[in-house]
């Protein structure tokens, strides 16, 4: 067995190690990657050959964590790990998007990386190891990789950015991001901030890259030592060069003519790029068409892509004739829909948003059930992209990766501006109605708008833009594109989405496509970000500048009362029997946690008295008796010595037949009471030995005077 081991110093006392040629060693490549007591399985595996007519690139990357890691059993009936989490699917997004722009354009086989937690401690936060454990695994394999490449978070506590920081640490951060590099290039950035500067990003992106590097240089050392410097050699093109030429020759004209063009219209220009390319088809031999028509696709593919490219860095022409800092027209609304508790409708161009909020109690808390992560979420973002939104003919199959992922950035994006105090679990539903951009950007502004809509006290205002790039030689020519359309996206070399408030960036979210991208460009695309991410900010404050007042009249009202530590168990009463009786008497729902030395008492309903209701008996049972006091009582029942009788919520006292009248009453039928009535009686004495009530009814009566 030929185990090789590479070292990574992380300069604070850690070390992270990569141990390969013991684990997995049927797979193309496999790695254990460990830090502390964090061990991550990597493995990697491609077909030899490529899926006839496959001109992309089909790379699976799955990260999943196994509870038994932490020492943990799966939740559910089954007791087992069961389909990908929202977490493990992000992190596995954020490993695939390092990955992909690296394997060479025409390398076409089926590859799967698996990347699996065996082992955790709870200290150290793995999914930053992700990245440099799917690279390795790369490294060691003989599969075409242009890397390596690694990832690491970067956090900033108490001014200074701290590298892969602990659980622990991560609380007191006020910046949160993961970066992704080669060694000379940042191909991914994604993560959230409380509002930092443009320059405070560019600093966390230059400090994750050199420590990145060294990952790399690990990475190169470790491919020589097991001999994996060449790789396989394949060939999953073919070309006919004298049909490239030809394609290019006549329809690079017509497709430059319409790139110029200007046209607003998504669809017509589509059409418009159609016709060039069934034109060009229409004009060769039928069957020399059906043999050649994959190839056609192909290079006519390029062709748009080097119009579309050209028109902009020659000429400054964009798709739809925006100049290269120019947002598409803008409107809103909000109070759309009536259901809901808060509502708006956010459209950019031919990006449109329709986004609600639901306002809830604590029993709409999002349970968090993970092998690392346990805990309750009160603010909820879930983001819908259907087929229509962009006119497909297709069925919706559930959520997807992309949404989950879209979902998640303006998730960032917002839940910083919620009050911490907040007492509503609060769900916010983007379903994108049209898409030719960025419709997670749109989502972030109509969830600013919606939730405004809904009294919700956020903050501050949130808004967010997506930025694109055309570059050529190495980013020396290179122009950067505010608010992308769908093709520049697609055609262009990055897709970098900012969001922020207007005293900073909130959540980012980018993606390079190229070499080269200095970080001048970085700057610059920040710097123009801002003030797209300003000008839609003034767009949405003519719709709704604040947050209404007060909350729509169907919103739940909810009060947070707080009680003595102690006092919890005698709201809840055995087996929940007083809580329960008092939501069945009053109509509010009512839910208790222990916080500290306090009891927080959340209360909730559709109208002012159920809640009053519920605080009058809540206080009623917290309440300490005090002798001489007077209070309300309701008789529970009759013995016959007397009635026992609630004077406080679940504090009953005997009110003895003594007591009932100034004069002697023989027999309780005599009283006139019956279980129901409600009379006065006042607290004369608690007995200390036994806590038992002395309750006098008579002591209210006025004393009648003595017989000569």
């Amino acid at each position: 067995m030929n185990v090789v081991t590479k070292t990574i110093a992380l300069g604070d006392g850690r070390e992270i190690t990569i141990e390969t040629g013991k684990l997995a060693k049927q797979a193309d490549g496999s790695v254990m990657v460990r830090m502390g007591n964090t061990m991550l399985l990597a493995t990697v595996c491609a077909a030899k050959d490529a899926v006839p007519g496959t001109d992309f690139m089909p790379l699976s990357v799955d990260y999943k964590e196994k509870f038994a890691s932490n020492g943990r059993f799966p939740g559910g009936f089954t007791r087992r790990e069961g389909r990908a989490s929202d977490y493990e699917i992000l992190v596995s997004r954020l490993v695939d998007r390092a990955l992909r722009p690296l394997f060479p354009d025409d390398f076409h086989a089926e590859t799967f990386v698996n990347v699996t937690l065996y082992s955790a401690d709870g200290v150290d936060m793995p999914d930053a190891l992700a990245g440099l454990a799917a690279s390795a695994a790369l490294a060691v394999s003989d599969i075409p990789f242009n890397g390596p490449i690694s990832e690491v978070r970067v956090a900033r506590i108490n001014g200074e950015f701290v590298l892969n920081p602990t659980y622990a640490q991560l609380a007191d951060a006020d910046m949160d991001i993961i970066v992704a590099a080669t060694l000379d290039n940042i191909m991914m950035v994604e993560g959230e901030m409380k509002e930092v500067s443009e320059d405070d990003l560019l600093n966390a992106m230059k400090v994750a890259h050199e420590a990145i590097k060294v990952h790399c240089q690990a990475q190169l050392e470790l491919m020589e030592a097991v001999g994996k410097t060449v790789k396989r050699t394949y060939c999953h093109e073919e070309n006919d060069e004298d049909l490239k030429k030809d394609v290019w020759e006549k329809t690079y004209a017509k497709a430059y003519a319409l790139a110029t063009s200007c046209n607003t219209d998504k669809h017509s220009r589509v059409e418009n790029f159609e016709a060039v390319k069934a034109e060009y088809i229409a004009s060769l031999d039928p069957e020399v068409a059906e043999a050649k028509k994959g190839l056609i696709s192909k290079y006519y593919h390029d062709v748009e892509k080097e119009a579309m490219r050209r028109s902009i860095l020659d000429e400054g022409k964009r798709l739809d004739g925006r100049k290269t800092t120019e947002i598409r027209p803008i409107w809103s609304e909000v109070d759309y829909l009536p259901g809901p508790h808060g509502s708006a409708v956010f459209t950019r161009g031919e990006t449109q948003s329709l986004t609600s909020v639901t306002l809830g109690t604590k029993n709409d808390e999002k349970l968090i059930d993970e092998a690392l992560i346990q805990g309750k979420d009160r603010f909820l973002l879930h983001y819908n992209f259907p087929p229509f939104s962009t006119g497909e003919a297709r069925a919706s199959r559930g959520t997807g990766r992309r949404e989950i992922g879209h979902g998640n950035l303006a998730y960032r994006a917002l839940k910083p501006m919620i009050p911490a105090d907040y007492p509503y679990v609060v769900r916010v539903v983007s379903d994108i109605l049209e898409s030719n951009g960025s419709s997670s950007m749109a989502t972030v502004c109509a969830g600013t708008l919606a939730l405004m809509d809904a009294g919700v006290q956020i903050k501050k205002p949130v808004t967010g833009i997506a930025m694109g790039l055309i570059s050529e030689n190495k980013g020396k020519n290179f122009a950067v594109l505010s608010d992308i359309l769908g093709d520049e996206d697609h055609l262009g070399d990055m897709d970098f989405k900012v969001t922020g408030t207007k005293d900073g960036i909130t959540a980012t979210q980018m993606d390079i496509k190229v070499d080269g991208l200095s970080y001048e460009i970085l700057e610059t695309a920040l710097r123009q970000a801002k003030e797209g991410r300003l000008h839609i900010m003034g767009k949405i404050m003519e719709t709704l500048s604040e947050p209404r007042a007060d909350l729509k009249p169907h919103a739940p009202r909810i009060i947070v009362m707080f009680i003595p530590k102690e006092m919890i168990g005698a709201v809840i009463g055995p087996g929940g029997k007083i809580i329960q009786g008092m939501q069945a008497e009053t109509g509010a729902t009512i839910s208790i946690e222990e916080i500290g030395d306090q009891g927080r008492v959340e209360i909730a309903a559709n109208n002012k008295t159920a809640i009053d209701a519920a605080i009058a008996k809540i206080k009623g049972i917290v309440a300490i008796p005090e002798i001489g006091e007077v209070y309300p009582s309701k008789v529970k029942s009759i013995m016959p010595y007397g009635a026992f009788v609630e004077f406080l919520p679940g504090k009953e006292g005997l009110l003895h037949i003594s007591e009932l009248e100034w004069r002697r009453i023989e027999t309780m039928d005599q009283s006139g009471l019956k279980e129901g009535d409600v009379i006065d009686v006042k607290l004369l004495d608690v007995d200390q030995k036994t806590g038992k009530f002395k309750l006098s009814r008579k002591a209210l009566l006025p004393r009648p005077p003595k017989e000569d």
